[in-house]
């Protein structure tokens, strides 16, 4: 498997597009690097890679707002003995939230047919894809934070939806898992909204990201979860 000779240790570092992994060896990375990867994923990353350089220029100002306090903000935690550490959201963790905003927010898709735009393989067509409802999807590895993810994108669909004029997102969730063992994990995080809290996920109040005069707490009172498995 490739592994760019500028590839970083720290799963917080920022990576270019052209320095990712990919499934072969590196010296088919000139040839062959966008045939290798799923059809979308290098075109948007690099779409969104000059999003986030000139500052999510485009995005609503909740969706800046809460990229800035997500991503750019140091963030102290407690720990167990009381001292605080720093705690940073993973790259990985980072571009997913940016593209899933970058595609709703910037590009405004609507359907297939916008997301084929980032297609560069010539391998996909619309036929190919049954449903007609807008369908975004993450693909991360076991133990990279997907749960963190989905917490963040729920935080974001929810204040996107309390304050910006004419959103359609959504204030109720339904998360759904593959199986019990998932299920139980899900709930240990999002039970009594537990990660919301924990994790640096919702501002302060007033928080002068573009949340001043906001209340960031409402959260709590207001988001509504139905979890649910597939047999």
């Amino acid at each position: 498997m490739a592994l760019h000779k500028d590839f970083p240790k720290s799963p917080h570092a920022i990576l270019n597009p052209d320095i990712r992994w990919f499934p072969a060896d590196e010296a088919l990375r000139e040839s062959s690097y966008e045939k290798l990867l799923p059809p979308l994923v290098h075109e948007l990353r690099k779409k969104v890679k000059t999003w986030r350089d000139n500052g999510y220029e485009g995005a609503a100002d909740t969706s800046i707002a809460l990229l800035n306090w997500w991503f750019n903000q140091e963030h102290l935690l407690p720990k167990s003995d009381g001292t605080m550490a720093k705690f940073q959201y993973y790259f990985a963790q980072q571009e997913a939230v940016e593209s899933i905003i970058y595609l709703y927010d910037v590009v405004k898709v609507k359907d297939k047919y916008d997301l084929l735009r980032f297609d560069s393989s010539g391998a996909v067509s619309p036929n190919m894809f049954d449903e007609s409802w807008l369908r975004f999807v993450i693909k991360m590895a076991t133990g990279t934070g997907k749960t963190k993810v989905m917490s963040l994108v729920l935080a974001w669909c929810y204040f996107h939806k309390l304050y910006e004029p004419d959103s359609d997102l959504a204030r109720n969730f339904l998360l759904i898992t593959p199986n019990i063992i998932v299920l139980d994990r899900i709930k240990t995080d999002f039970d009594g909204l537990r990660i919301f809290f924990e994790d640096p996920v919702l501002p302060p109040n007033g928080y002068s990201g573009g949340f001043e005069g906001r209340n960031c707490n409402v959260i709590q009172n207001n988001m509504i979860f139905q979890l649910s498995y597939f047999k």
